[in-house]
């Protein structure tokens, strides 16, 4: 049987790089999946049909703003009217503005904080009273090394990283007493459609300080999300589970 089986997925951030590779290995384990994005709705098209024709569950994107309130409760209220329950939801929504912080505008602070933090407090409230009625869930976050070492230029998203992983250890502690669950992801560095655009002397630069001297897959992240939205992790919950290479220890 396969692990995810008959469970529904709520992704955000699903159309590229972890979020495309976490929707691809839930579907091949047989999950049904909803997933939001922002504005290609011919990607999101071409993901469904691939989804559902490869691996014959029931895939269908929305069009939403996970930064904003009302339409990530909108998505959530379509996606219980269509799939009739949420058995997983992945926060996977995020952007980066880097900058020194004496360089940094405002804007570029609050774009991160609402895409990559606000995006998170959105699409937990709007699925709770579904996980509180069904008495089950897991609800399992995106964060990142850098919310918990830091990094220069980039003091915008490691707040938005650190805000992510307090909300998650808050979550599991006021909803485990009704079976819902609540982890963490914080992925190291993951080779994606952005990181092939930095070169190879920069790839060799940062793999050279990774104790597996390579970089992560979406596969290797996407592995990690089946696990922790599976039946094998029934007993974790509030635990920040980091996809690294060792890069964090």
């Amino acid at each position: 049987m396969k692990l995810l089986e008959n469970k529904t997925a709520v992704i955000t951030g699903a159309s590229r790089g972890i979020g495309r590779g976490i929707a691809e290995k839930y579907a091949a384990e047989g999950c049904n999946i909803a997933f939001s994005f922002a504005s290609s709705v011919e990607k999101a098209k071409a993901l469904e049909e691939e989804l559902s024709s490869r691996y014959g569950v029931k895939v269908k994107g929305f069009q939403s703003d996970a930064a904003d309130f009302t339409s990530a409760q909108t998505f959530i209220d379509a996606v219980v009217a269509e799939f009739g329950r949420i058995d997983i939801l992945i926060n996977n929504a995020g952007i980066t503005r880097d900058n020194l912080l004496m360089r940094m505008s405002e804007e570029q602070w609050d774009e991160v904080m609402n895409v990559n933090l606000k995006s998170v407090f959105n699409l937990t409230k709007a699925s709770l009273r579904t996980f509180l009625s069904q008495k089950s869930g897991s609800i399992i976050n995106m964060s990142s090394v850098v919310g918990v070492m830091g990094n220069a230029g980039q003091s915008n998203y490691a707040a938005s990283k650190a805000g992510i992983i307090g909300f998650s250890k808050s979550m599991a502690k006021e909803l485990g007493s009704r079976g819902v669950r609540c982890n963490v992801i914080t992925p190291g560095f993951i080779e994606t459609e952005m990181t092939a655009e930095l070169g190879e002397d920069a790839l060799k630069k940062w793999t050279d300080g990774i104790p597996l001297k390579r970089g992560g897959t979406t596969d290797d992240v996407a592995n990690a999300c089946v696990y922790l939205g599976s039946d094998m992790s029934t007993y974790v919950s509030g635990q920040v589970l980091s996809v690294c290479g060792g890069m964090l220890m």
